[in-house]
């Protein structure tokens, strides 16, 4: 499998290969260079299998302002 290098040093990523390597838009990628070859390895962040995990509410922002204003109030009292 062949790819092109661009004027501005880009180049695509067969479909077989980001398919098999689950690379996907705005994923990371490592380059190492070996031996005068170059391993390109995908970064997979283990902690985004943990998005939406913990549930939260929709909180009244309007309230934590208040309560945070009134603690800094009595620091200074």
């Amino acid at each position: 499998m062949n790819s092109t290098v661009t004027t501005k040093y880009q180049t695509t990523i067969p479909k077989v290969v980001r398919e098999r390597l689950g690379i996907s838009v705005h994923d990371a990628l490592e380059w190492v260079v070996e031996e005068g070859r170059v391993i390109v390895l995908p970064v997979h962040n283990d902690f985004l299998r943990f998005q939406g995990s913990v549930k939260t509410g929709s909180g009244d922002i309007a309230a934590d302002i208040d309560v945070a204003r009134a603690s800094r109030l009595e620091k200074y009292r």
